[in-house]
């Protein structure tokens, strides 16, 4: 079986409470795993003892690591989105962007097991087609937004623009989350200026 062919679907859809509890069990122990020695170095047996059951067990909801880490990251990704969509509508464009700098940032620093798992995105398959699509998520939001309040910018450079931005920053903000805490910082604030800078440019 190649990496493209992995099974990442869960085995047992959770159902009744006592299922989804387990499940969120499953997931809580597995992040903090992740966190603290990372997704290569932990096996479906270290979950399993943290989370209290038999890998037997631990197999009948999931086939593997890797739909453990697709699930985490579809939690992350809703999560992020419950967090901006009705709060980024509520501001001016130029401070949705520190917002949105500012959520982004605050996830890889203190959510379990996000820098653990997004920093290694382009080696699983599955993430990356997650990873696509939030991408694409927040361009869409983006460009309906510039499109309603700034219409005089053409098409094409307004939709590249929302691909761009958000892409440029979650590559800058990756790398901070690996930095001390004032250096990271700094290069938060550098971020920002830059991303106003650029939307200053084009929405002009």
């Amino acid at each position: 079986m190649t990496e493209e062919s992995i099974d990442v679907t869960p085995r047992r859809q959770p159902v009744q409470a006592r299922s989804r509890e387990r499940v969120e069990s499953i997931l809580r122990h597995a992040a903090a795993i992740f966190h603290e020695v990372g997704v290569d170095a932990t096996s479906m047996s270290a979950i399993a003892r943290q989370s209290g059951m038999s890998l037997a067990s631990l197999y009948r909801y999931f086939p593997n690591k890797t739909a453990i880490v697709k699930a985490i990251a579809e939690d992350h990704v809703s999560r992020m989105e419950s967090a901006l969509r009705d709060r980024l509508e509520t501001l001016d464009l130029m401070d949705a962007v520190d917002v949105l700098i500012d959520q982004f940032y605050e996830f890889y620093r203190t959510e379990p097991a996000y820098s653990a798992i997004w920093s290694g995105v382009e080696s699983i398959p599955e993430l990356r087609e997650l990873d696509i699509r939030e991408l694409y998520s927040h361009a869409r939001d983006m460009d309906a937004r510039l499109k309603r309040e700034c219409p005089h910018v053409p098409e094409n450079r307004r939709w590249t623009a929302c691909l761009m931005l958000p892409r440029t920053a979650g590559t800058v903000l990756r790398l901070a989350a690996t930095l001390p805490e004032q250096q990271a910082r700094s290069m938060v604030s550098e971020l920002k200026s830059m991303a106003r800078a650029y939307l200053a440019e084009l929405v002009r």
